[in-house]
């Protein structure tokens, strides 16, 4: 019965990873499925995680939303598990459990119904992993009362996010029509090509942070000046290594570009699934790693679409189609280049990607160190039957900005800055939530 479960759930994220719409952000890669069963072990954890992750998966391309949702889960789960072990302080509540509660059918029932209020359309395939994990559990009082811890979890978290500002985060001035068209000003973004998309979630710099005071906490400086040699760095950079028809950059550089085409959480969770098993974390412990690192990756994706929308800066494909305008000699103008990759439908600095990344690499440093003592593997369906693999998680982070540069979609500056808040956000969130009770 489990591994047919397993093997379906492995089909299901395949299959979902193979719709990729075109906005500049590719789907994930496969991500290792680990069936759950009742012992207090992270497998159950894990597979949670897996199922959010097809979930969002298989929905409309967002990576922002994307990052709420999973938020919306773990802290769900890991208050569910908690409830009934203990240790840590809650992140919403602790919920009235007793100590034989099943924490499978607790971070089941929770898990289910987080996403099944988020994507209603998937409710089916979502009762049917939530009846394939509590098979496993015996009945009686303790499967009832995990359930039940689980549901009230679950109850907590839809609540408390209920007006946190996601639903209003695309309904902006920017998505009216308006009433006189005017030309951006120079260095501002706009809609880019091929699909002159109209920007993701402009508001969502204004969503409630899961763990921060507000997005703009961390707001970086303002970008180098048009007409300052750093911007002219970038941009030849770019230019050169970022074409769709680059001379410069190698084969191996461009299937890395493609292989960063996924959204950032399909990324760094299978690490930290990896993780999570070879290190024997329990189910606090794995319910507790992947709770900070989704509200890090959440927190971060919030920052970012605050620098984004208070910046304003243009893509590199707008900047170097119209760099007879920006002041700087330094640069020339080439009004028929296209990048690699499609530019995602919002401004440039600082680049969402790098700052996930950064976020997700210092959570997973104040968990394991900068060498966690295993080689992380990773997949991604943008660049199929490639597998990458790593021994730090700074080498992810390196690779990550590279690859925006080599796609060409983003200013090095915009990935370094980027990297450099989100790594401010992952220690935040590791010191300052989910912390060890005293005494």
């Amino acid at each position: 019965m489990r591994a047919k479960v397993g093997a379906r759930l492995a089909v299901a994220v395949l299959a979902a990873q193979t719709l990729v719409e075109g906005c500049g952000i590719d789907r994930p890669g496969p991500i290792r499925t680990i069936a759950s069963h009742e012992p207090a072990a992270a497998d159950v954890v894990v597979h949670w995680n897996v199922v959010a992750l097809r979930a969002t998966a298989a929905a409309p391309v967002d990576p922002p939303r994307e990052t709420r949702s999973l938020a919306m889960v773990q802290g769900a789960v890991f208050d569910a598990v908690n409830s009934i072990t203990g240790g840590f302080d809650p992140y919403l509540a602790a919920v009235p459990a007793p100590p034989d509660a099943s924490t499978t059918a607790a971070a089941t029932a929770a898990g289910h119904d987080v996403l099944a209020a988020l994507y209603p359309a998937q409710q089916a395939e979502l009762d049917e992993e939530y009846r394939a994990s509590l098979a496993g559990v015996p009945d009686g009082p303790g499967k009832d009362a995990g359930v039940d811890t689980g549901r009230q979890a679950a109850a907590h978290m839809l609540s408390r996010r209920a007006g946190d500002g996601a639903d209003e985060a695309a309904a902006t001035a920017e998505t009216a029509e308006p009433t006189e068209r005017t030309e951006p000003a120079v260095g501002t973004w706009r809609p880019t090509p091929p699909g002159m998309r109209q920007a993701l979630e402009p508001g969502w710099g204004q969503v409630t942070p899961f763990a921060l005071q507000h997005g703009s906490q961390h707001r970086p400086e303002a970008p180098a000046r048009l007409t300052s040699e750093a911007y002219a760095r970038d941009f030849d950079e770019v230019k050169a290594v970022g074409s769709e028809t680059s001379t410069t950059r190698t084969a191996e550089q461009t299937t890395t570009a493609r292989f960063w085409a996924a959204t950032g959480p399909q990324g760094w969770n299978q690490p930290a699934h990896q993780l999570a098993i070879a290190k024997h974390l329990s189910v606090t412990e794995a319910a507790r790693l992947l709770a900070q690192l989704s509200f890090a990756e959440a927190d971060a994706a919030i920052a970012a679409w605050d620098a984004k929308f208070t910046f304003r800066q243009w893509r590199p494909v707008t900047a170097i189609r119209q760099a007879e305008a920006d002041g700087n000699p330094a640069t020339t103008a080439d009004p028929h280049w296209t990048p690699l990759l499609v530019t995602p439908p919002f401004p440039d600095y600082i680049a969402g990607h790098s700052t996930l990344a950064g976020a997700a690499e210092a959570v997973l440093e104040s968990w394991f160190g900068r060498r966690p003592g295993i080689t992380m593997t990773m997949t991604s369906a943008a660049a199929p039957g490639v597998t990458h693999r790593f021994s730090t998680f700074r080498a992810i982070s390196d690779e990550v900005g590279d690859a925006r540069v080599w796609a060409g979609v983003h200013w090095r500056t915009s990935c370094a800055t980027g990297r450099a808040v989100g790594r401010k956000i992952g220690r935040f969130v590791s010191t300052q939530t989910l912390r060890r009770e005293r005494g």
